[in-house]
């Protein structure tokens, strides 16, 4: 059985004293917009205010094949899912060129890429040693995973947040890497939030008319094998999601579980973030969306988590991308909270008074609790 412990919510007392200080700031209030409220969110999620400057933030990209590509629901073969772990590996996709610039590092994880165990045996063992299956089940007509991999998935989720905050990982991205994968992603958001398929089906890797209307066929079969397990979030991963969605589903909520703030991606990461929020309530308080995609299903789980995204640039990559585009915005607003002079240090007239002035605080110490007794054991990256 999948238990999370209980999740803390951001400190509200750095939260208080971080908007106090917002109001001290060398700027008439509330002229920075969302930068302020995510430097307020920031604090909170530190425990710390000013907050501290993030150092370390990582992205982890989470690849898995899923049979229903098999059914042309994608503009790519499934061959690409595997030839892409390779290219992350050798730095050349979009998310090691948007790390770089962002400042944040990029880890892969193989979950469930559909390739023998011969194409696999270069891999690094941090890549190949939490996978589950090769390849999840078409899930128009059969479940995605068995009981025992669904727990087994979402046990590597886990484990791998734990390995990231356990070696200094201060802000999280999950990405996500798998031809055919925002069909699953379409079906748990559907299912979740109540949408027909047509609601929710987009073009994905670009596909065309035809592949449009199987994958909304595909969408629609799902969709019917996974109501009656609508209200059991684990038993609807296993239907109706796949390895890698599992195991995005078990980061995120750890991650919140280790009072670590994560920056969340688009359509995958987002339907996974639904589920996630499912098994452990109240997780949705440590993310902060990235983008908005341009696939419909990520306004509906958006509005879903009631949350607003940073940026709206028309992306529907996945691999973290739209999140690490997101990244300075929030780099900035810490910084900004920080760094930037009140009122009084610089003699300038405005703000409150100097008696009002909100003090340091340090309440926690983010990202650094041990795992609950009932988390998974943390493995040595």
């Amino acid at each position: 059985m999948v238990e999370f412990p209980a999740i803390v919510p951001p400190d509200e007392q750095a939260g208080r004293l971080a908007e106090a200080r917002q109001a001290q700031l060398t700027k008439p209030a509330g002229s920075l917009g969302r930068l302020e409220q995510v430097g307020v969110w920031l604090a909170a999620c530190q425990g710390a205010c000013p907050p501290r400057p993030l150092v370390r933030p990582r992205v982890v990209v989470f690849a898995g094949d899923h049979g229903v590509a098999r059914h042309g629901v994608s503009a790519y073969p499934p061959e690409v899912t595997g030839q892409m772990v390779f290219n992350f590996l050798a730095g050349g996709a979009a998310v090691n060129v948007l790390a770089s610039v962002a400042g944040a590092t990029v880890r892969v994880v193989d979950l469930a890429v559909d390739t023998p165990d011969t194409a696999s045996a270069g891999l690094p063992s941090e890549v190949t040693r939490h996978k589950v299956r090769r390849s999840s089940g078409r899930i128009d007509l059969e479940d995605a995973l068995t009981q025992d991999q669904v727990d087994a998935a979402i046990a590597a989720g886990r484990a791998i947040a734990d390995e990231e905050v356990d070696s200094g990982a201060d802000l999280l991205i999950a990405g996500d890497m798998g031809i055919g994968n925002t069909t699953p992603a379409s079906v748990l958001v559907a299912a979740v939030t109540g949408a027909e398929p047509v609601a929710v089906v987009g073009r994905g890797t670009g596909v065309d008319d035809a592949g449009w209307m199987r994958k909304a066929v595909a969408v629609r079969d799902a969709l019917r094998r996974a109501r009656p397990v609508v209200r059991e979030p684990v038993a609807l991963l296993r239907t109706v999601g796949g390895a890698d969605l599992a195991a995005i589903a078990g980061f995120l909520a750890q991650a919140a579980a280790r009072r670590t703030p994560v920056l969340l991606d688009g359509l995958v990461v987002g339907a996974a973030a639904l589920v996630a929020d499912e098994l452990a309530p109240g997780a949705r308080a440590w993310w902060l969306a990235g983008h908005r995609s341009v696939e419909p299903a990520h306004t509906l789980l958006l509005e879903r988590l009631g949350l607003v995204p940073l940026l709206e640039l028309d992306m529907r990559l996945g691999e973290g991308s739209g999140a690490l585009a997101a990244l300075p915005l929030v780099l900035m607003a810490g910084r900004l909270l920080s760094e930037m002079a009140t009122f009084a240090d610089a003699g300038v007239s405005g703000g409150q008074s100097e008696a009002d002035e909100p003090e340091t605080v340090h309440t926690s110490t983010s990202g650094l609790q041990p795992p609950d007794s009932n988390s998974t054991e943390p493995v040595s990256g």
